[in-house]
């Protein structure tokens, strides 16, 4: 089963050691173009990793891309789009009462009735604004309290 190692994880340790494609490749009894290849991010077969972790003396797994750190990461990712989503909806909503608001001062103020026409719209709108805000802080909240949560927690 062809798996992916980790191309820049080798380049560096291959760089590290100060050492060309051609000497890791003999090290490692693997053909130049296979080394060149992985270090172009393409898949390589188990044999060659295992060749490869033991020209550099580690473990297999340390070559390849950690499944953990990239799910990981893709969580964040998707964690991170949905406040960015959750914060712009609150832009735009709290954009539409400012409009909303000098509307209703309009109509409230230029039908003669000293301001008193749309005192109730304006009184829900407000609490439903309101509302939105909090909700957006609370979420930010628990995503930073997650995120200092999973920076705190041990390694395994």
């Amino acid at each position: 089963m062809p798996l992916t190692p980790n191309a820049e994880k080798i380049r560096r340790w291959r760089e590290e050691r100060h050492w060309s494609q051609e000497h890791l490749a003999a090290v490692a009894g693997i053909g130049v173009r296979t080394v060149q290849r992985i270090e172009n991010g393409e898949t390589a077969s188990n044999e060659t990793l295992m060749a490869l972790a033991a020209a550099f003396s580690v473990d297999i797994a340390a070559l390849t891309d950690d499944a953990a750190i990239k799910a990981e990461a893709h969580v964040k990712a998707k964690t991170d789009k949905k406040l960015a989503d959750l914060r712009l909806a609150f832009a735009i909503n709290l954009a539409s009462y400012i409009f909303g608001l000098l509307v209703f001062a309009g109509i409230s103020f230029g039908d003669g009735s000293g301001g008193r026409t749309m005192m109730w719209p304006t009184i829900w709108w407000t609490i439903v604004i309101v509302g939105f805000g909090l909700v957006v802080a609370i979420v930010e909240w628990v995503a930073q309290q997650n995120h200092e949560q999973g920076a705190r927690a041990p390694e395994r």
